[in-house]
């Protein structure tokens, strides 16, 4: 699998290859598209607006501390808003599953419990967004949707679609899946309200920049480290994400010499995946320290990202949706 998405950054052979493939699965998607747009299979409007955030392609690019901000700025607003997602990696016996501060990430996936911790918006996670939503409206009173990681649910009606880019590897061979990474083709960005770039080494409209101020110790989160405070040593850096590569980037570039132990996204650690036989600090991802929370130490250290947006993002948000109609 490694290799495959590899293929889809750098040259590779291999993407001739499954090119028909991924030329079959774009007329799948567009099928799928039209099918929606004829009425065909139905799309379920909610009776408040709802934000869309998602990416046209795989593996990590920031849509977890985007969703954070946009509900903080929501708040901010005056709104009472309510978060919906997937909840990937969870195994929830029955949906929709309310996620709280201290549901299990096990339940209801990883990505959820960390945004509940920073929103403590009400939040639902179920393959079908449409019901999770309509648990939400039922039992809290919210005003507005965010769904998380919902591009590509055209079962939830929405007023306003974000995209989000990884700044940095943009959209690999611009090939869909399985020769590329996208999940949709580029042109389907031209259909979103607004396009967010993580990172990016240009200047868009909007760039998001991830912050890491500093580490807080699984083992008692009162205790907090600078992270200067790991320069003089060698640390492993634990990743579980789309791409633990740009988080051993951030590390290395504030002077941390590490040792990287990449995992795959979403992955259900155990306490020997963090064993190696000596005293090193171990640093992670706030995604990962949630699955670790039961057997951490005190040399284990989660790093907490704040994004930040540039151009005036959440006032255009404010804006259009002062401008929407009642129900869309």
């Amino acid at each position: 699998m490694k290799w495959l998405i590899s293929s889809w950054y750098h040259p590779h052979p291999v993407r001739w290859i499954l090119s028909p493939l991924s030329g079959l699965y774009c007329l799948l998607i567009w099928v799928r598209q039209q099918l929606y747009c004829l009425g065909i299979f139905k799309q379920h409007q909610l009776s408040v607006p709802v934000i869309i955030v998602g990416n046209i392609s795989v593996g990590g690019t920031g849509k977890t501390p985007f969703v954070i901000w946009l509900a903080k700025r929501l708040q901010q607003a005056g709104y009472r808003p309510g978060i919906v997602s997937r909840g990937y990696g969870g195994k929830a016996k029955q949906y929709p599953q309310q996620v709280t501060p201290h549901s299990d990430p096990k339940i209801v996936g990883d990505e959820p419990v960390i945004i509940s911790r920073h929103t403590n918006c009400p939040m639902a996670v179920a393959p079908n967004r449409v019901s999770a939503g309509q648990m939400l409206l039922k039992h809290y009173d919210c005003d507005i949707i965010i769904a998380d990681d919902g591009l590509q649910h055209y079962a939830l009606g929405r007023d306003i679609e974000i995209a989000i880019v990884d700044g940095s590897r943009l959209f690999g061979n611009h090939y869909c899946l399985p020769a590329g990474p996208l999940r949709e083709p580029i042109s389907r960005l031209k259909k979103t309200d607004f396009i967010v770039h993580n990172g990016s080494q240009s200047s868009p409209e909007f760039n998001m920049t991830l912050s890491q101020r500093h580490a807080i110790n699984l083992s008692d989160p009162t205790l907090a480290k600078e992270l200067d405070y790991f320069k003089n040593k060698t640390v492993h850096a634990i990743a579980g994400i789309g791409n633990p590569t740009c988080f051993f980037k951030q590390l290395t570039d504030q002077g941390i010499s590490i040792t990287p132990h990449p995992f795959t996204d979403h992955h259900s650690f155990v306490a020997k995946d963090l064993y190696f036989n000596d005293d090193n600090p171990i640093l992670m991802t706030e995604k990962d320290a949630v699955k670790c929370q039961q057997f951490a130490n005190k040399n284990m250290w989660y790093i907490p990202i704040e994004a930040t947006i540039s151009g005036k993002l959440d006032q255009q948000l404010i804006d259009k949706l002062a401008g929407l109609t009642p129900n869309g």
